[in-house]
């Protein structure tokens, strides 16, 4: 397999940087206008150049449709209707996801609503399953994806050079308090085996921010709040309507706002804090500049959980049953592991519980906007 050297030693991340974080707040008549209007505020355009290909990822939590789970169709329309209107042609913007050992990403495009949006403007969604991937020594002091990829970390081989636009939505993560911008490049740089760095989610997404200062000339995020996922996230969630989208250059600060907004002390998530003492990004709220409408009053009282496949994946990679991890997660016998996750989630959780909840979500106006998709 053809390997990449990492071109230069990063240069020193620079801890006086300040960061700005864009907040709206939106309801489904003018979301399109809301979203042009939260990445000029944002200041997308210091980050990302028409001159350059972008990278678009998309986050696919889930093949099917569950609110707040994946990308809004909404928000892909809002960000890729702006960004053609400001100069970006369609053949430099590269929407893209790539899959789990429990997702589909084609047909997750289609289930999300995603395949009509990116056809109506002239877009093109890619599969990762479907490019060359190459393994990348990259020169940073990455925490643990070394260890746990000895043999090399791949990447898409299209990733490097270009850069890069995240679409996470707000909501909690069983297994890292809560996911945004940082968790949504996992699923971009490491193949579908990734689920073997759950046992260091947090040092992992470290990792993740310092690869992605080597590949990517610029990185930004738009964040749709619409409805977001409180409870057993990432996918198991309760939907709650917060009618807020968010936009930063700063990865790790629009995760501690987005945190902040779902009532959690960002320093206390371990890779929010960590990222922040080494420069990465800045987590503390009191150093970010918030501009936009004021949310100083928002508070959404989110508490994450553990869906039953988070609780019994971490009983086995750090609880008491931790002696069999080689056997059931890294031997032929792990099909069980995605098997189960399926049955769980598809054939037991989704057509009961998340049937209600969607059932409920859909007599919503953002519902409603769903169905128009």
């Amino acid at each position: 397999m053809p390997v990449i050297e990492a071109p230069l030693v990063p240069v020193a991340p620079d801890r006086t940087r300040t960061a700005r974080v864009a907040v709206v707040r939106t309801r489904p008549d003018r979301v399109l206008a809301d979203y042009a209007r939260v990445m000029e505020l944002a200041g997308y355009r210091d980050t990302l150049s028409p001159a350059r290909d972008t990278l678009i990822k998309l986050n696919l939590s889930w093949t099917k449709y569950f609110p707040a789970c994946s990308s809004q169709p909404w928000q892909v329309e809002g960000v890729v209707a702006k960004m053609l209107a400001d100069g970006f042609a369609t053949d430099r913007l590269l929407p893209l996801e790539n899959k789990t050992v429990v997702t589909n990403p084609r047909e997750g495009c289609r289930n999300n609503r995603w395949e009509p949006v990116l056809k109506r403007h002239g877009l093109t969604f890619t599969a990762l399953t479907e490019v060359d991937w190459q393994v990348y020594r990259f020169k940073s002091p990455l925490l643990k994806l070394n260890d746990i990829f000895p043999e090399g970390i791949q990447i898409p081989a299209i990733y490097p050079g270009r850069q890069i636009l995240h679409l996470p939505t707000v909501k909690t993560h069983g297994h890292a308090v809560m996911t945004g911008s940082v968790k949504n490049s996992f699923g971009g740089l490491l193949k579908e085996v990734r689920h073997y760095a759950h046992k260091h989610m947090h040092e992992v997404l470290v990792d993740l921010l310092y690869m992605q200062r080597e590949l990517h000339p610029g990185v930004f995020t738009v964040m749709d709040g619409t409805v977001a996922g409180d409870g057993a996230g990432p996918r198991t969630m309760i939907p709650r309507v917060a009618n807020l989208i968010l936009a930063s250059a700063d990865s790790v600060a629009i995760d501690a706002i987005s945190a902040r907004l779902m009532g959690f002390d960002p320093m206390s998530i371990p890779f929010l804090r960590m990222a922040h003492e080494r420069g990465l990004g800045v987590a503390d709220v009191n150093a970010i500049e918030l501009v936009g409408d004021d949310v100083a009053d928002v508070n959404l009282g989110f508490q994450t959980r553990k869906s039953l496949v988070i609780w019994g994946d971490q009983l086995i990679r750090k609880g008491f049953l931790r002696p069999l991890e080689p056997l059931l997660l890294h031997s032929p016998l792990m099909v069980w592991a995605p098997f189960a996750s399926n049955v769980y989630h598809d054939w037991l959780w989704y057509p009961t519980v998340g049937r209600a909840r969607i059932r409920e979500f859909m007599r919503t106006e953002w519902g409603r906007l769903f169905q128009a998709y």
